[in-house]
């Protein structure tokens, strides 16, 4: 595994302990201002990443699988964090601090909605990603160095596409109840 691949690990990593640590700083040591710089250093790991990934491309490295990856996490980052964040406060609150409301399991049309508003966040992460990774394949240069970069940007595409008929079939077929 290149260095590339193990900076993503520690970035993904890295994404969670920050807001781990901000949830703690905020309900558990009643330190809000703490626990806001905290949940504000998530980006920092994206723009380490990026740094990384860019300083290794114009260094010459040939595109690998990592390369590859490096966009399409700092666009789901950028388009999910808010609501990942969103989402670890209100299981933490709930479940650890044993405050606020139980969080709500969707169904229906609620699902639908949610399901669908989630694909259209993911349509706007490829469009964040996709030229990034256009931007590299420039940096890199068309041919057998960046076919790996070309190799992603169609795959997404197409897992784009997936997600978005998913969550147009709870349309069709809500999701009902918990029995």
């Amino acid at each position: 595994m290149n260095f590339v691949a193990w900076t993503i690990i520690a970035c993904e990593i890295g994404f969670w302990v920050f807001i781990l640590l901000g949830l703690v700083s905020r309900y558990i040591f009643g330190k809000e201002r703490l626990g806001l710089i905290f949940l504000a250093m998530t980006p920092v790991v994206d723009l380490i990443l990026l740094l990384v990934t860019g300083i290794d491309m114009y260094r010459g490295a040939k595109a690998t699988i990592a390369h590859s990856i490096a966009p399409i996490y700092i666009a789901i980052s950028v388009v999910y964090g808010k609501s990942m964040i969103h989402w670890a406060d209100e299981r933490f609150r709930y479940y650890i601090k044993r405050q606020g409301d139980r969080p709500i399991r969707r169904t229906g049309m609620a699902y639908a909605k949610h399901s669908m508003k989630g694909s259209l966040k993911h349509v706007l992460a490829y469009c964040i990603g996709a030229p990034l990774l256009l931007l590299m394949i420039w940096m890199v240069g068309v041919g057998e160095q960046s076919e790996e970069l070309f190799n992603t940007l169609k795959y997404w595409g197409i897992i784009v596409l997936i997600d978005n008929a998913i969550s147009i079939t709870y349309f069709i077929w809500p999701r009902g109840e918990k029995v």
